[in-house]
C-alpha cells in the first residue's frame, strides 16, 4: 500500500525524433523524490506537479512507454513545458 503522504516523483523523457510516446526515466519516494526535483532544478528542466498523475505513473517500471490512457493528460504537461521552454 502507498503511503498518501510521501511524496512521489517521476521523471520522464520524450524524444519526438524517435520515441513513440514518453518513457519513465526514474521515480522515487520521499527523499528519492526530492532529489529526482533537486536534480531537475540543477538542469533547468521544468518540473511539473500533479500528484494523482505521479501517483499513476509511479505504478510503472524505469524505461517503461507511457500508456495509452495517459496520453491526454501527459501531453499537456508536454504543452506545459514548451510553452516554458519558449519563454525562456
Amino acid at each position: 500500500m502507498v503511503d498518501k503522504k510521501r511524496k512521489i516523483a517521476t521523471a520522464l523523457k520524450y524524444r519526438k525524433d524517435s520515441d513513440v510516446a514518453p518513457k519513465v526515466v526514474a521515480k522515487g519516494k520521499g527523499e528519492v523524490a526530492n532529489n529526482i526535483e533537486k536534480v531537475a532544478e540543477e538542469h533547468n528542466v521544468p518540473v511539473y506537479k500533479d500528484e494523482k498523475l505521479s501517483r499513476q505513473l509511479y505504478n510503472l517500471e524505469i524505461g517503461d512507454t507511457i500508456p495509452e490512457e495517459l496520453y491526454n493528460v501527459v501531453a499537456e504537461v508536454l504543452v506545459y513545458i514548451a510553452k516554458i521552454d519558449k519563454s525562456k
